[in-house]
């Protein structure tokens, strides 16, 4: 009878202990951002925040969606991009800002946490939804990163949206171009002149430095992945590429650590590696998400004279969203389907 009863009592116990690791599997976060800095608390309308937030909540629940029927994380945070890169609110895709020359110049990237496969295009004018592009290049190429016309010769072959160029042009966008040429031509004249200005200070906190869209998630099955598109920097000269496309630097995801998408001046970022330095600090020195996150963006970031936030999620669904800028757009949901922006 005692035997019985001990193997009844150890059978229950390794259900429960089974029934909880299933529990445990079942849970999964999505966090999303859509730029940090770009526009200060003061100015913004009623109207336009009310659009902003329906905007990321969109872009929740396009990823929600996805996690909660059991699918990747990969694909999460593509539809979640995706829906950000076709409005015209954000600094990617549709609402990309321009460069010197007038042109819509957009990089994106992608890495699945699972393999360190990761996908980036950088400098492409075409591609509707250059967030597809670098996921192609991940799984249909054997490289990491493309470029211009080639990688939208590479986005055509494999089927996906090509657009006039046109199709990005927005007039806030274009405004704000007209804005950055008159600041730059006032920096020429204060340099030529007594007075001398290092022209880093961004004048009314405008996107000139900022403006990204990304998205980083687990999923059910334990798998980590980020992805990040923008437009640059407005006013941006001579091909210049910023963090975005560039794996470690503004985007990174390993399942052993965290998954990160970052945004601000790319310039400092891509200086520090953000991204994989805040894996690296959580592999290396044990250190949680918090504190990793807050070391670069908080700490390091700001030393170097630069700005930003970024968006993370670790292993465990433990989110980190921390920006030293006025602002940054973000959100995110977990498996309750509670969607916070």
């Amino acid at each position: 009878m005692k035997s019985f009863v001990f193997v009844l009592v150890l059978f229950i116990g390794l259900s429960t202990q089974a029934q909880n690791n299933g529990a445990a599997a079942q849970k999964f976060t999505l966090v999303i951002h859509g730029g940090a800095g770009t526009i200060l608390k003061k100015n913004m309308t009623p109207e336009r925040e009310k659009a902003y937030q329906a905007a990321l909540e969109q872009a929740l629940q396009a990823g929600y969606t996805i996690l909660n029927s059991g699918g990747t994380a990969l694909d999460a945070v593509e539809a979640a991009v995706k829906i950000m890169e076709d409005s015209p609110l954000f600094n990617a895709g549709k609402g990309a800002v321009f460069t010197n020359e007038g042109r819509n110049e957009l990089d994106a990237a992608i890495m699945n946490g699972k393999t360190l496969e990761a996908g980036a295009i950088a400098s492409v004018t075409t591609i509707k939804n250059p967030i597809m592009a670098a996921r192609a290049v991940m799984e249909k190429s054997e490289h990491v990163m493309m470029i211009g016309p080639g990688a939208e010769k590479f986005a055509q072959q494999q089927g996906l949206q090509i657009v006039d160029p046109s199709y990005f042009h927005t007039d806030d966008r274009w405004r704000g171009l007209q804005r950055a040429r008159e600041q730059d031509s006032l920096k020429t004249e204060l340099d030529h002149g007594s007075k001398k200005t290092t022209g880093v200070a961004q004048p009314g906190n405008r996107d000139d430095k900022y403006g990204t869209v990304g998205a980083v998630a687990l999923d059910k099955h334990g798998n980590l992945a980020a992805a990040t598109s923008t437009g640059g920097m407005t006013n941006k000269k001579f091909g210049r590429v910023g963090d975005v496309p560039i794996i470690g630097a503004g985007t990174y995801a390993n399942n052993a650590t965290c998954a990160i998408s970052c945004t601000g001046w790319g310039e400092f970022f891509i200086r520090l590696v953000v991204a994989k330095t805040v894996s690296d600090l959580m592999e290396y020195k044990n250190w949680n998400l918090k504190q990793a996150t807050d070391e670069l963006i908080m700490k390091k970031v700001p030393q170097l004279g630069g700005d930003g936030g970024l968006i993370a999620v670790d292993k465990n669904g433990n989110v980190a969203m921390p920006f030293n800028t006025a602002g940054m757009y973000r959100g995110y949901i977990k498996s309750d389907g509670k969607a916070v922006v």
